[in-house]
């Protein structure tokens, strides 16, 4: 496959992205690190501040980059056309393992981490920990190194099995978890690491922030992710009818990734010290079974369901209904550009160039 910075659709949306971001001006002259670069929002995140840092002319502008990954090999895979660039620095980092890098930061974005169901099967005590004692050793980083602000990427599945009969989960309610069961791995985990993050807030002092993206896609997906979203879109991209092994009726909010990445920016120059931010679109809410409804249309092709076999079972989520208020985000100035059709077609559009 093409690096993904080929097609003229994803740089466009780069675009987009970069003009979504409110203040974005603040990053001017100042360094980042992003843990989890290689991800689906890691990745986005940082070809955003790559694509700023091309169009500039002034140094002042310039942000420094450091992109960490498990896999240097991958880092370099993935940002390719950027590996000349001297703000672009490439650090080959578990979260699991002990900090070996040492440089001062002015930001630091922590999106690394198990996030697909698959992992959480296999690997539930991993997951518990890359979230826990991970965010621990990145906070504790960030205190040494007097960075201006830690931004923790959580996720709307701290929510749990919320209340059907509320419109939507706003940041102040927390829904029900059942922790005994390996599944909450993820969820428990993530809840824990945002109240470290506001513990080192009031302990330390250390200017903390988080966000919590609802369902996101986009075609910067790993290739081992197994989320619903991602396997309709592979289905439609292998030329298959879209496969759903449930009736599909869960409601969620989705988020394209152009989106996600412009609020989560937003957020970390604009957020409120301390405090929680959904990551959500208003525009794009829809059930899974509508999702895939949409993906298959564009496709020209039909969804099919089959029953989940044991294994498929274990991995999906109980949460009926993961519909995230954007009020919150909304209020420091960012608003989504991506309905759920429009996110689409771009996901099978670029990904069909790439091909």
């Amino acid at each position: 496959m093409n690096s993904i910075n080929l097609s003229e659709i994803y740089r466009k949306d780069l675009s987009t992205a970069l003009n979504q971001v409110v203040h974005f001006e603040k990053l001017h002259g100042k360094s980042v690190l992003i843990t989890g670069a290689s991800g689906l929002i890691g990745s986005f995140i940082t070809d955003i501040l790559l694509y700023h840092n091309k169009q500039v002319d002034s140094e002042a502008e310039i942000i420094n980059i450091y992109a960490s990954g498990r896999s240097l090999s991958r880092l370099k895979t993935r940002f390719l056309e950027a590996t000349s660039m001297n703000c672009l620095h490439l650090i080959e980092h578990d979260v699991n393992n002990e900090i070996s890098f040492d440089f001062p930061v002015d930001y630091i974005i922590h999106a690394a981490g198990n996030a697909y169901p698959a992992v959480f099967s296999a690997d539930p005590v991993g997951t518990i920990m890359s979230n826990v004692l991970g965010t621990k050793r990145l906070l504790d980083y960030a205190k040494e190194h007097d960075t201006k602000r830690f931004l923790f990427v959580s996720s709307g599945e701290v929510y749990g099995q919320g209340d059907l009969n509320l419109d939507a989960f706003e940041e102040n309610y927390s829904g029900y978890v059942n922790v005994i069961l390996p599944r909450s791995c993820y969820p428990s985990s993530k809840r824990t690491a945002e109240t470290l993050c506001v513990s080192y807030t009031k302990q330390f002092g250390l200017d903390t922030v988080i966000v919590r993206p609802c369902h996101t896609y986009g075609p910067n997906a790993t290739a081992s992710d197994n989320r619903a979203n991602v396997q309709f879109v592979n289905d439609a991209l292998w030329g298959k009818d879209i496969l759903l092994k449930s009736a599909g009726n869960q409601m969620r909010s989705y988020c394209y990734i152009a989106d996600n990445a412009s609020a989560i920016l937003t957020v970390l120059l604009n957020g409120k010290k301390g405090e929680a931010y959904n990551i959500a679109n208003k525009r794009a809410k829809i059930s899974v079974a509508g999702f895939a409804k949409i993906v298959a249309e564009i496709a020209g092709k039909k969804v099919t369901f089959e029953n989940p076999d044991e294994a498929t079972k274990e991995e999906q989520t109980p949460i009926t209904k993961a519909v995230l208020a954007s009020d919150k985000l909304e209020s420091l100035g960012w608003q989504g550009s991506f309905p759920v059709k429009e996110g689409i077609e771009h996901t099978l559009k670029i990904l069909k160039e790439l091909q």
